[in-house]
């Protein structure tokens, strides 16, 4: 508990201990009706001050119609007509559920207050006048400075390790707890904690531009955009008050007038109790403070998970998905070249295939060069290799060890007079290799399916999403290969971002009215395409701004499983506000009948208000806990 919750839980303490001593007094002493009278607002106003005094701070303002007016009209008039006890517990047990709610609220708010932690304090920065790192705000350094990074610090801005190895803490980024091993020239991302290790990072954006910024900037704005049923409730609770209080208003006068009328004798009291018992049922706390703490619990849920959903607005759309559209590259797949089939011709052992062209490419920056050379994962001597020379659109040729070899496409070979050569079966770019002319083999580079690729679209169908699509720029022939291997239902090829767009637009028209469309991307190119579905998801887009900026929902990290584990958070979410909205409404519609023809009194009234209110908080809070499975 926080200082305003313990000093609120000692006044209930204290005024419940005053209420059980007062009880005693007036049992064994008998005291004065009058005297007992002024003793029980001892009590009242040690609980109740606080309500007392906003509901003054309302009326002053224009803003009388809400939860503190009501509890203030009734318990004033509950004291009026001497009824002391019940207007006391009235009020005791109006404060026990506001203190409830308020640590339901905290307890929500955890996993983002832990979130709000990766904020960095300070950075080492590198100067060149002293020769030595010096501490200075993260807002101070610019792009391109050199920082150190301890072990137990956080990694204050995005950029590129230069020197030092380290695992990195991410779970305040990603959900994960497994730690992730750095090392020079790898890039890293701001909001992680370096666990072990030195790092001197070059960085490579400015501190409101990183990563860290970027993602508190995503979580600050996202209780800011209300749900439709968030909003449904607002304007429900404006409508909803000031009936109730004239409804109250008529009983506690009107009816009387009548029967003053009819028989010549009123029953005020009796009405007049009624109507404050009628007024204490209907303040609607268990709507206005579990709706919006069942979104805020859901939102708080998603970050612990990894799971950026940038308000309960796209959270509501996101759980009436039924159609998820993806792109491939860095979304299904890594994304990144690598060797996924070696054909060695006969005679030929893999190794030494591997080897002819890593020793041949050893001077390349190229992208299938870097492949071949992880694949072999030897080290190269360089000094084996002269008269490197490359042809555009052809490949490269090099003398090995007095061997000439050559590495490129069909075309090369077809120079070197070899036309029979090796061909795969599978997507991708053939990289064929000979050795004076004799031919080795053929190395396949291609993009691979993530990991948790198949399972993740599994999970989605699972969850009842109906179709699932993928749009790529790519050739037929990989997109089919993809889309197989993947699961996806459908798939277009060979689009250009525009057409994604246009193929989008398509897809929304066929979808019905109550459902909703996902669109799943990770880079620039994707932007116009997340901005137009129903629901934007940026995959893997820490280093995409345009992509954070136009997705609705972010995902920490590069596993497409997230997506139904997101599906999931909101689905459950907007479960539990309609149970909610169902008990609140439902409850005191049935109490507000049965008090208004007294058939139930102001102990039934507690529970009704307060009551309720608690298990809808109770309710709410589930929104917090959501299993990975």
């Amino acid at each position: 508990m926080n200082r305003k919750q313990k000093k609120a839980l000692a006044k209930i303490l204290i005024a419940a201990a005053l209420i059980v001593v007062l009880e005693l007094i007036e049992k064994l002493f008998n005291i004065d009706v009058r005297i007992m009278h002024w003793l029980f607002l001892f009590p009242y106003f040690i609980v109740g001050f606080d309500v007392l005094k906003k509901a003054g701070i309302g009326i002053i303002h224009g803003q009388v119609f809400d939860e503190n007016f009501l509890m203030t009209v009734a318990t004033v008039a509950a004291i009026a007509m001497g009824e002391n006890l019940e207007s006391v517990c009235v009020m005791l047990f109006y404060q026990v559920g506001e203190l409830f709610q308020s640590v339901a609220a905290t307890r929500s708010r955890r996993n983002i207050a832990a979130l709000m932690d990766i904020r960095p304090d300070s950075a080492n920065l590198w100067d060149e006048g002293s020769g030595q790192f010096v501490e200075t705000d993260p807002d101070e350094v610019p792009v391109g400075s050199l920082i150190l990074v301890k072990a137990g610090e956080k990694v204050p801005i995005d950029g590129v390790i230069e020197e030092g190895e380290a695992s990195l803490d991410t779970s305040a980024l990603t959900g994960e707890s497994m730690p992730r091993d750095v090392c020079a020239g790898d890039s890293c991302i701001s909001g992680c904690v370096n666990l072990n290790g030195v790092l001197r990072i070059r960085t490579t954006r400015e501190f409101e531009d990183s990563t860290v910024s970027r993602i508190l900037e995503l979580v600050e704005n996202s209780s800011m955009r209300k749900a439709k049923t968030e909003n449904f409730i607002t304007k429900f609770a404006r409508v909803y008050t000031p009936v109730v209080c004239l409804c109250a208003l008529v009983l506690a006068v009107g009816v009387p007038l009548v029967q003053l009328a009819a028989t010549g004798t009123p029953d005020w009291r009796d009405w007049i109790v009624r109507a404050c018992t009628f007024l204490i049922i209907s303040c609607p706390c268990a709507l206005v403070i579990s709706i919006p703490l069942s979104f805020f619990g859901g939102i708080g849920g998603a970050s612990a998970k990894g799971i950026l959903i940038k308000g309960g607005n796209h959270m509501e759309v996101l759980a009436k998905t039924k159609t998820v559209v993806f792109d491939k590259t860095g979304t299904l797949t890594k994304g990144a070249f690598e060797v996924t089939e070696v054909l060695a011709s006969q005679g030929i052992q893999r190794e030494e295939l591997l080897k002819s062209a890593s020793y041949a490419e050893c001077y390349s920056n190229h992208p299938i060069a870097k492949s071949i050379r992880t694949a072999y994962g030897q080290e190269i001597d360089e000094s084996r290799v002269k008269g490197a020379e490359e042809a555009g659109g052809f490949g490269i040729t090099a003398l090995v060890d007095g061997k000439r070899i050559s590495v490129g496409n069909r075309k090369l070979m077809g120079r070197l007079g070899i036309e029979d050569v090796m061909t795969s079966e599978k997507p991708g770019t053939e990289v064929h290799v000979a050795a004076d002319g004799r031919y080795l083999g053929c190395i396949l580079i291609s993009d691979t399916l993530k990991e948790d690729a198949k399972s993740a679209i599994g999970a989605l169908k699972k969850l009842g999403v109906q179709k699932t699509v993928m749009l790529t720029g790519d050739s037929e022939k990989v997109a089919d290969y993809f889309a197989s291997e993947a699961g996806i239902d459908d798939y277009l090829a060979t689009l250009l971002p525009e057409e994604k767009v246009n193929e989008l637009e398509k897809l929304l028209a066929a979808e019905g009215a109550k459902d909703s469309l996902a669109f799943v991307g990770d880079g620039i190119n994707d932007a116009p395409a997340l901005m137009r579905a129903d629901t934007g998801i940026a995959m893997g887009a820490l280093g995409s701004d345009a992509a954070i900026e136009a997705a609705d929902v972010v995902l920490m990290d590069d596993h497409p499983s997230r997506i139904a584990l997101a599906v999931r958070i909101a689905r459950k979410t907007m479960r539990v506000v309609y149970e909610n909205i169902v008990l609140a409404i439902g409850a005191k519609l049935v109490f507000l009948v049965l008090g208004a023809l007294g058939f139930v009194g102001m102990w039934w009234a507690i529970f009704s208000d307060v009551g309720v209110m608690i298990i809808a908080v109770l309710n709410a809070v589930r929104c917090l806990h959501i299993s990975e499975k």
